[in-house]
């Protein structure tokens, strides 16, 4: 079943086609025909190939006479599959002959081992033909550490997948950083998909220099994240408390200054949000719920679908938005 960190990868290319185009001029300096629009089309290549050969993405760029003149298949590898060595061929040699144009396949690998595994040249048979896929993964993905780049147009998705790439590496805090700061540029669905896709990449020592970073800003009445992000990683402060902070550091701060930094903001939230909330912005709030629900694969029963459509509290929709980064169930997201 496809993963959080799968459908988010493909949905970034979903909401922004032109980004696969972007990817092979700039990182493999690939020659892409001069084109005036980028669409995604159908994934299924063609109805005589079996249904389990499904594409992730099947992207088309024509020209400004209306010409398809390159199409693009984008498939997310999470994990070495030998499988995909003889399906990757077959969408090349399908959509081309299909479409009646050039056709490349993208993978996205975010995963150094796995990457290197797809890059390899694919034999057609007694090396009379070869394909060679274009991989992007940690090795072609650079490292964007600064936030005016991670925010310029076309970089913010970038940086997203350098903090994904990089995000363990020497340089992991800074990569991060400048990630999150383009996620301001993004609506709150997109970037709390994206926060959770890079949150979820970090091992635990990351993670916690990420928490302290933020633990310490808090502190000197900085305020350089996302304030969705800085909630989110309060609650995983709290929730992992007695790991991070055993040896009683920052003890003080945390049971003064944080603690009513906290309350102050829940009480902003309570007597602002709420008394401004506008039937319009619940509605809002509903969809952006759902449509997160579903990207992450969880299915709704009818009574808990109708306990969401009856909400009238913005606080709780928040929870809720929230709690579905890292949820299983239904049962944990309406906690």
């Amino acid at each position: 079943m496809p993963t959080l960190e799968h459908n988010a990868l493909v949905e970034m290319f979903r909401e922004r086609p032109e980004l696969a185009p972007h990817v092979l001029a700039t990182l493999f300096h690939v020659e892409v025909p001069p084109h005036a629009s980028v669409a995604v089309v159908e994934s299924s290549l063609d109805q005589l190939i079996p249904a389990e050969f499904r594409a992730d993405l099947v992207l088309e760029l024509r020209d400004a006479n209306g010409k398809l003149v390159l199409a693009i298949v984008l498939e997310v590898q999470r994990e070495v599959d030998p499988n995909k060595k003889f399906s990757w061929p077959m969408y090349v040699t399908g959509v081309r002959a299909r479409k009646r144009c050039a056709t490349v396949v993208l993978v996205v690998a975010p995963d150094a081992g796995v990457a290197a595994w797809a890059a390899e040249s694919i034999d057609l048979g007694l090396g009379r033909g070869h394909i060679e896929p274009l991989v992007l993964g940690p090795a072609v993905v650079p490292e964007i550490t600064d936030p005016a780049v991670a925010e310029a147009e076309m970089e913010a998705e970038l940086a997203v997948l350098s903090a994904v790439a990089h995000g363990n590496g020497p340089s992991g805090l800074t990569v991060v950083q400048a990630a999150l700061a383009a996620l301001g540029r993004l609506d709150q669905e997109h970037a709390m998909v994206y926060f959770q896709l890079i949150w979820d990449g970090l091992r635990e020592p990351m993670q916690q220099a990420l928490e302290a970073l933020v633990m310490e800003r808090q502190i000197e009445g900085e305020a350089t994240l996302p304030p969705f992000v800085q909630r989110l990683i309060d609650r995983g402060m709290r929730e992992g408390e007695l790991r991070g902070m055993r040896e009683g550091k920052l003890e003080g701060m945390r049971e003064g200054k944080l603690e009513g930094m906290r309350e102050g903001e829940l009480k902003g939230m309570r007597e602002g949000k709420l008394e401004g909330m506008r039937e319009g912005e619940l509605k809002g709030k509903k969809e952006t719920l759902l449509r997160l629900l579903a990207r992450s694969g969880i299915v709704l029963a009818e009574n808990e679908s109708a306990r969401i459509q009856a909400c009238s509290d913005v606080a709780t929709l928040d929870r809720w938005i929230e709690n579905v980064l890292g949820a299983k169930t239904a049962t944990e997201v309406l906690s």
